[in-house]
C-alpha cells in the first residue's frame, strides 16, 4: 500500500517544480516584450531580405488599431514559451530523476540534450532556407498591370506574417522531434529497426501527409518539411539499429 505521506510530498514538489517554470516563462514574457520590436525586426529579416532587389517599395502594414499591440503581445509569448521550454523540460527531469537507476539517467540525458538541438535546427532551416524560398514564391504572383488591368501587389499584414513564421518554425521544430521519438519508442520495445524499415513506404505517404496539414498550401514549405523529416526518418534507424547493437553486445557481454 502506497504511503499517503510519500504521494503529498511528490505532489508537493511537482507543483514548486511547475511555479518556478511558470515564474520564469512569465519573467522570460515580460522580458520578451520590452525587446518585442527587436525580435519581430528579427523575424521579418527573411522577408526584408527576399524583397530587398525589388524595385518596389516595401512595407508591412495593419489594418485595425490594436493590431501591431497584439502582435508584439504574441511575439513575447513565444519567446517565452521558447526560452522557458529547457527549464521546463529540465525541472521535469529533477523531478522524475530521483526514481531513476544511473544507467536510466545516463540514458535518458541524450534526449534532453538532443531535443533542444533539434528544435532549434528546424527553426534555422524556416529561417534561412524555406521562408526565403517561399516569399520568393509567393512573390511571382504579382503583376505589373497594364492600361486595362489593375496591377497584383503584396501588401504583408504585421499579424499575418508573424503567424506564418511563428506556424512554420513550430511546425518544424515539433516534426525534427522525429529522430527522438522513435528511438524513445525503440528503447521501450515498442519498435525495432526491422519494423521501421518495413513501414517505410507508409511513413512516406503520412510524412508528406503531415507536412501538407502543418505547412500553407504551397510545394516549398511543404516538401521542404517532407524531405528533411524522410531524411529523418532514414537516421533514426541508423540510430536505433546502432542502439540494439550496442544492447546486445552489453548482453553478451554481461551473460
Amino acid at each position: 500500500m502506497s504511503n499517503p505521506n510519500s504521494f503529498t510530498s511528490h505532489f508537493v514538489e511537482l507543483r514548486t517544480r511547475l511555479i518556478k517554470s511558470i515564474v520564469f516563462i512569465f519573467a522570460a514574457f515580460i522580458i520578451s516584450y520590452i525587446f518585442a520590436e527587436q525580435i519581430y525586426n528579427f523575424l521579418v529579416e527573411p522577408y526584408a531580405n527576399a524583397v530587398r532587389d525589388d524595385q518596389i517599395s516595401r512595407r508591412l502594414i495593419f489594418t485595425a488599431l490594436h493590431e501591431t499591440f497584439i502582435t508584439y503581445l504574441k511575439v513575447a509569448f513565444f519567446a517565452a514559451i521558447f526560452l522557458g521550454s529547457p527549464v521546463l523540460i529540465i525541472q521535469i527531469y529533477k523531478f522524475i530523476a530521483p526514481g531513476l537507476y544511473s544507467n536510466e539517467k545516463k540514458a535518458l540525458l541524450p534526449y534532453l540534450i538532443f531535443t533542444p538541438i533539434l528544435f532549434l535546427f528546424g527553426g534555422f532551416l524556416v529561417y534561412y532556407l524555406i521562408m526565403p524560398l517561399a516569399i520568393k514564391f509567393f512573390l511571382s504572383f504579382e503583376t505589373i498591370g497594364s492600361n486595362t488591368t489593375l496591377p497584383i501587389q503584396l501588401e504583408a499584414k504585421v499579424n499575418e506574417y508573424l503567424s506564418l513564421i511563428m506556424r512554420l518554425i513550430f511546425a518544424f521544430g515539433i516534426s525534427f522531434q522525429l529522430p527522438i521519438l522513435l528511438n524513445l519508442l525503440a528503447k521501450i520495445g515498442v519498435v525495432n529497426s526491422i519494423y521501421l524499415k518495413k513501414t517505410r513506404r507508409y511513413v512516406i505517404v503520412i510524412i508528406f501527409a503531415v507536412a501538407a496539414i502543418l505547412t500553407p498550401p504551397d510545394p516549398i514549405t511543404q516538401i521542404g518539411l517532407a524531405i528533411p523529416l524522410l531524411l529523418l526518418y532514414e537516421l533514426s534507424i541508423l540510430t536505433v539499429k546502432f542502439t540494439e547493437k550496442k544492447d546486445k553486445e552489453k548482453e553478451i557481454k554481461d551473460a
